[in-house]
């Protein structure tokens, strides 16, 4: 497995040619634009922790049957400072970065002092988020990137604090069909308090888009919630929306924040601070849209992990929400680079199966219920939601499939009833072997896997005009580890999960994390920036990420 996570990749500047075999829809037009860690050692320095490499931005863009691909690593402050230093010098999530031993005790003791409120770093490597006419490189600190997402080139770097008071935010926004931005973040001890903030980043009026005004300045606090303890907060990657509702689950996989103050000191990485608490419960929030404030009902389940919501949408008095749920925290573990060498089979095997899980929890509580009683009366899930005597309500869900991750569906479905969950298949290890498509409704999966083939996270991307929910493609960047095999871009029917198309490229490409498509931009292969008609034409067509 050293060929995909112990090397470091190089960038692709400038764009090259695809050798396309099988035929590319004519309606695919676009740019597949994808982030995820490329670079693992600096110098003689080297990560601890595969989600700590450099963030490396890569490209297809698709036109007229034709693909090229580029690559470009983000010139973050992070990535600049290391390189210039020729070694690791800013901190990761499970690399923490010290000062040169050559400095003096003063400058020591200065940099010591300073770690213990840190500075996060700007190493922006999970996902593209779009913002009106922009786009960013985003990570789970409070820094994002703005790129260029026809050239990969870095922009401005941007402070989430500047605009909502937040020190970590989620990779995994949500959109509306207007344009707005819904996304959360955890503020710490923020004026004696800790909560989550729940925030939006309205869609820019056409005066800020002429002027070119970044929709940023207008975002405004959606909802907070507090926090069930002051220092010791729960981390969270992703959330759900419906409709009228936002679901956030507050689990027991929690940050320590003392420890995490002092972790420089004690010459440990910040993803020791945090800890599964196995004999708590995970606590279901939620949030009504147009009131803005969490439901009264208290809601609860048992301790588990979740990385990645899939879904969730309102039926017969309740919400249904869908997640790749953990029974522990071991996935993370996983991932260490010490892990991921010649021993790899023996060292990641999952302790913890990612299980998609169905949760209902009832929008109204009958006072008059029995207690024990089952809340839920929709018909379609045997998930259930039981009253206890405290008027809390205990939620066990409904176990739908065993062993996948980085679930997508159609986008235009987020948030309503859907049926299909387009996602990697993950069984034994933590490394995606196949992708796969599961009907919620009929149970059933279809699947494609090739010999020494490595899927990235799958994304679906609709047909123009397309009336059913699987009409149209599933993207997937594609690493190999056969020599004679290159990595493609593959093009699967949605419908039939048959291959329509693969677009192998003689690149040293990357595993990468998260995504978007853009679609109908007729973008120029040469290093040119697109115009500001083809920028509202992205922005308004967008297969946007989800959570």
């Amino acid at each position: 497995m050293d060929i995909i996570f112990g090397r470091n990749k190089k960038e692709q500047l400038e764009p090259v040619k695809a050798e396309v075999t099988g035929k590319i829809p004519p309606w695919l037009q676009g740019t597949l634009l994808r982030n995820g860690p490329g670079m693992h050692t600096v110098g003689e320095s080297r990560y601890n922790h595969w989600f700590d490499g450099l963030a490396l931005l890569h490209s297809f863009s698709i036109r007229d049957g034709e693909v090229y691909y580029r690559s470009r690593y983000l010139r973050s402050d992070t990535y600049n400072a290391n390189i210039e230093a020729n070694r690791i010098v800013v901190s990761e999530f499970g690399t923490m970065a010290y000062p040169d031993p050559c400095k003096n005790i003063f400058s020591k003791a200065f940099s010591y002092l300073s770690h213990t409120i840190p500075d996060f770093t700007d190493n922006c490597l999970i996902n593209i988020m779009r913002c009106g006419d922009y786009f960013y490189a985003t990570t789970e600190t409070n820094y994002i990137r703005k790129i260029n997402p026809s050239t990969l080139e870095t922009l401005e770097k941007v402070d989430y604090r500047k605009y909502v008071a937040i020190n970590i935010a989620t990779s995994h926004p949500h959109y509306d069909t207007a344009g707005n931005v819904l996304n959360m973040g955890t503020s710490i001890v923020d004026k004696g308090k800790t909560k989550y903030v729940i925030f939006k980043i309205p869609a820019p009026v056409p005066e800020a888009k002429r002027k070119g005004t970044s929709p940023l300045k207008h975002t405004e606090v959606f909802c907070s919630i507090p926090s069930r303890s002051l220092l010791s907060p729960s981390y969270y990657h992703s959330f759900g929306v419906t409709e009228n509702y936002i679901v956030f689950l507050e689990q027991p996989f929690r940050l320590d924040i003392l420890k995490m103050a002092t972790a420089y000191m004690r010459g440990v990485s910040w993803a020791s601070c945090i800890t599964f608490h196995r004999e708590d419960k995970t606590y279901i929030h939620i949030i009504d849209q147009r009131t803005r404030k969490p439901v009264p009902t208290k809601f609860y389940t048992d301790a588990l992990v979740v990385f990645h919501h899939v879904n969730a949408y309102e039926d017969d008095g309740c919400i249904l929400f869908d997640v790749i749920a953990y029974d522990d925290s071991s996935l993370y573990q996983l991932f260490y680079l010490a892990n991921l060498n010649q021993d790899f089979e023996e060292n990641c095997k999952l302790t913890s199966v990612p299980t998609l899980r169905r949760f209902a929890v009832p929008l109204h509580v009958d006072k008059d219920a029995e207690v024990g009683s089952n809340l839920i009366k929709a018909t379609s899930t045997t998930a259930t939601a039981l009253k206890e005597k405290d008027g809390q309500v205990y939620c066990q869900p409904e176990l739908l499939y065993e062993g996948l991750e980085l679930p997508r569906i159609n986008y235009a479905r987020n948030g309503k009833q859907y049926r299909y969950i387009f996602a990697a298949e993950v069984q034994w290890s933590p490394i995606p072997t196949k992708i796969l498509k599961y009907d919620i409704l009929t149970k059933s999966s279809l699947k494609w896997g090739e010999e020494g083939c490595w899927p990235a996270e799958p994304l679906f991307v609709p047909t123009p005009g397309a009336k059913d929910e699987d009409d149209g493609v599933i993207l997937s960047a594609i690493v190999s580890t056969e020599p004679q095999k290159l990595p493609f871009l593959l093009i699967l029917d949605a419908k039939s999960f048959t291959e329509l198309a693969r677009a192998s490229v003689a690149v040293e490409m990357h595993l990468d994390l998260h995504g978007l498509f853009i679609p109908n931009v007729d973008w120029d292969t040469r290093n040119q920036a697109p115009s500001e008609a083809q920028r509202d034409e992205a922005a308004d067509g967008l297969a946007a990420p989800q959570a």
